[in-house]
């Protein structure tokens, strides 16, 4: 272990370490509940979508305790799985498309590989230092509010009003009553600094509305999509999700899409990679900064390493079939107990193996037990809000707040980034500042401006 993470040298111990990485694990287990109810509404399948989850967080999160020696845990992004699947699928299966889960996941593997070449010849420094700091705040924002709604909505929170768009659902039925109940165990045990408090939060609302079909207040009726809440071990396999995993998702491509379908297929791959960029990059700074692992500069050393392991993980988490690989700002959980190495990383990665035989206790979870963990991440990421500036650049304001705004009220991830960017620089070559605009933003400005034209065109929707 001495000579693997250099334990001594970095000031810590196995226990220690150990410690760290149960602790991040618990602090991020939410996703193995949450990322198969999100894919699944693409259309995939949820015992797939849960194998893929688990091995890819495994996969990814091994690369980075071996080869960067980071307490860094990764596994599938939020935001960017919810862009997956209420965003990006269902544009393109309103084109007539068939299986389009295929093409976001072909979208995912291009991004991995964009991400390797820009990690190899350092162009992400250009891309992360370039952009603006309010299109960058507002884009993580925008995606909290843009995962907030999608949590209302999985509970019915918040549903469909032909005269007001959105409305306040039946707040009498359990599925409401058990998700806000949810939220406030969650915000209660997180004000006590409970370790693993989303986790909590999502198995007592699961318990609570197992109670509820107990008793008969929760009905079952897959009818209209109201499923048991109480596991199934009838046909219980081990290797169940893995053998579904290989038979449904597992290289599923579609590059026929990509050759005739290039512009819209390229704001797709640019929407995932421009997210999942800001996310790696202000993720392991956070948690740099926890551990202080930084040096004298302020800079990461081995940087390169660990944004290499998010790029292959991408591409493994593409190839089994789940959304895009990150770095988790959970992994600070871990750091603040002490963790400072790949052994960290490693244990985390190890007790995600060891979830995968749990698969009908996962699966079980309903999406008003979820939805709590989908408000509180909004919530966390939409603080970023709070450091930008309204005052000094009248680009950087409308940009940063289109960015916010446009997410969620388009329901797109793309929209944002795209409508932000494209204000930005116009309002940059109206106020005489055109100098600064980065050749990186004019790139992005004509690709977006490209999309927008294909869009008024009907190319594509």
């Amino acid at each position: 272990m001495e000579k693997l993470f250099k334990l001594k040298e970095n000031g810590t111990t196995v226990r220690t370490e150990v410690v760290a990485g149960i602790t991040t694990f618990l602090a991020m287990a939410y996703i193995l509940a949450v990322n198969p109810k999100i894919l699944s509404d693409a259309g995939m399948p949820n015992d797939a979508v849960f194998a893929a989850t688990v091995i890819s967080a495994a996969f990814a999160t091994m690369i980075m305790a071996f080869f960067a020696n980071y307490p860094v845990v990764l596994a599938s992004g939020m935001g960017l799985n919810a862009y997956f699947a209420v965003s990006v699928v269902p544009k393109l299966a309103g084109q007539g498309i068939k299986d389009p889960w295929k093409i976001a996941l072909t979208a995912i593997l291009f991004e991995g590989v964009i991400f390797i070449i820009l990690s190899i010849f350092k162009f992400r420094e250009t891309l992360v230092n370039k952009v603006p700091k309010n299109l960058k705040l507002g884009i993580s924002a925008g995606i909290g509010l843009f995962v907030a709604i999608v949590g209302l909505k999985g509970a019915n929170i918040t549903v469909d009003d032909p005269s007001n768009l959105v409305a306040l659902g039946d707040v009498g039925s359990p599925q409401v009553v058990l998700a806000l109940l949810g939220l406030i165990i969650i915000a209660a045990l997180w004000h006590f600094k409970v370790k693993g408090a989303i986790l909590i939060g999502i198995v007592a609302t699961w318990l609570f509305g197992i109670i509820a079909q107990l008793t008969g207040w929760y009905q079952v009726d897959p009818a209209n999509s109201v499923f048991s809440v109480i596991p199934d071990f009838s046909s219980y396999s081990v290797f169940a999700p893995v053998q579904s995993m290989a038979a449904t998702t597992f290289f599923q491509f579609d590059f026929g899409y990509v050759a005739s379908n290039a512009v819209n297929f390229a704001v797709i791959v640019f929407a995932f990679l421009f997210v999942d960029l800001f996310d790696t990059v202000g993720t392991l700074i956070g948690v740099a900064q926890e551990g202080g692992l930084l040096d004298k500069n302020g800079e990461l050393p081995k940087v390169g390493r660990a944004l290499m392991a998010d790029a292959v993980g991408t591409i493994g988490g593409a190839m089994l079939g789940t959304s895009t690989v990150t770095s988790y700002v959970e992994s600070t959980t871990g750091v603040a107990e002490g963790g400072r190495t790949g052994l960290t990383a490693l244990t985390s990665a190890v007790l995600f193996l060891l979830a995968l035989p749990l698969y009908p206790l996962f699966l079980a979870i309903p999406s008003f037990a979820t939805t709590p963990a989908l408000i509180f991440v909004g919530l966390l990421m939409l603080k970023s809000v709070t450091k930008m500036d309204f005052e000094s650049d009248i680009a950087d304001t409308v940009g940063g707040i289109l960015a916010v705004i446009m997410m969620p009220f388009t329901y797109s991830i793309a929209n944002g980034i795209m409508f932000g960017i494209i204000a930005w620089v116009i309002l940059k070559v109206l106020t005489g500042k055109i100098r600064d605009i980065h050749p990186v933003m004019w790139i992005s400005f004509v690709l977006f401006v490209l999309r927008i034209m294909t869009i008024i065109m009907g190319v594509s929707s």
